[in-house]
């Protein structure tokens, strides 16, 4: 059963911030091209290799190519993440589609002009078993398409990967209207501040809020407990919900947690 950051939404300040973070860099790559043409000590070190298979002489080029992938994958997870909802994407899904993102330019970047080196790559990769499903085939495209996007980083194609970038974010968010939506079931999980559980609160900001809502257990202690299977819409933020039961503290509630229904198994 997966749990689920209920703070994780945000405005969209800080996509914008990213984005302009990136092309700042890129600006900035572009005045003083002397750093990006500066040679590493690659050239001095005995593996550096022969003139067919030669490692990279300008690593501060390869890095930008790296963070540019890193601020891709930042924004198009941001933008999928908020566009997604028939249920809340796990923090490791969110992690690796940016980590794909830079694996793909930094795959690029190592291959160069070899072909060795691609079919050594190849290779490894083929060493690398994925065990985790992903669920959603919307989720499985998207970090193919992270990759792509992360490869033309690799081989310098900014403009490429930028205008690319827009593109999907603007395609993510028109998919968003299309189809038909199903609603979340999941557990809520309460936690009392005393002995004493405020089920009148929670019943009056469950009522409002939710399509459906059962008390599934109620255990008194030191501090009172409860569960509830709640169905609600996937257009309703699970930040705000929590805010409203919390109440800012004045409501009798310690802390508020939500998580994935168990599936039915027949």
């Amino acid at each position: 059963m997966q749990k689920y950051d209920s703070g994780s939404e945000s405005g969209w300040a800080p996509v914008i911030v990213i984005a302009l973070a990136g092309i700042a860099l890129v600006a900035a790559a572009s005045k003083f091209p002397e750093v990006l043409s500066t040679t590493g000590v690659s050239p001095n070190l005995p593996f550096k290799g022969n003139d067919d298979n030669a490692l990279p002489l300008h690593p501060f080029a390869e890095l930008l190519k790296l963070v540019v992938a890193a601020l891709i994958g930042i924004v198009v997870t941001d933008v999928h993440r908020r566009y997604h909802r028939d249920k809340p994407l796990t923090r490791s899904l969110l992690q690796a589609q940016v980590l794909l993102c830079v694996a793909g330019a930094m795959v690029m970047v190592i291959i160069g002009n070899s072909v060795a080196r691609a079919f050594g790559v190849a290779g490894a990769a083929g060493i690398v078993r994925f065990r985790t499903p992903v669920e959603d085939p919307k989720d499985t495209t998207i970090l193919f398409l992270l990759v792509g996007l992360g490869m033309a980083c690799g081989v310098g194609l900014l403009e490429v990967a930028g205008l690319g970038t827009l593109f999907l974010c603007l395609v993510i968010v028109i998919l968003d209207r299309f189809g038909e939506t199903k609603a979340r079931s999941m557990i809520l999980s309460l936690v009392a501040v005393g002995r004493e559980f405020p089920s009148d609160h929670v019943s009056r900001i469950l009522n409002s809020s939710v399509d459906f809502y059962e008390a599934r257990e109620l255990v008194q202690g030191s501090e009172a407990t409860a569960k509830y299977t709640v169905t609600l819409a996937p257009s309703t933020p699970l930040s705000w919900l929590t805010k409203e039961l919390m109440a800012e503290g004045t409501a009798g509630l310690k802390s508020v947690s939500w998580s994935d229904s168990p599936k039915k198994t027949s």
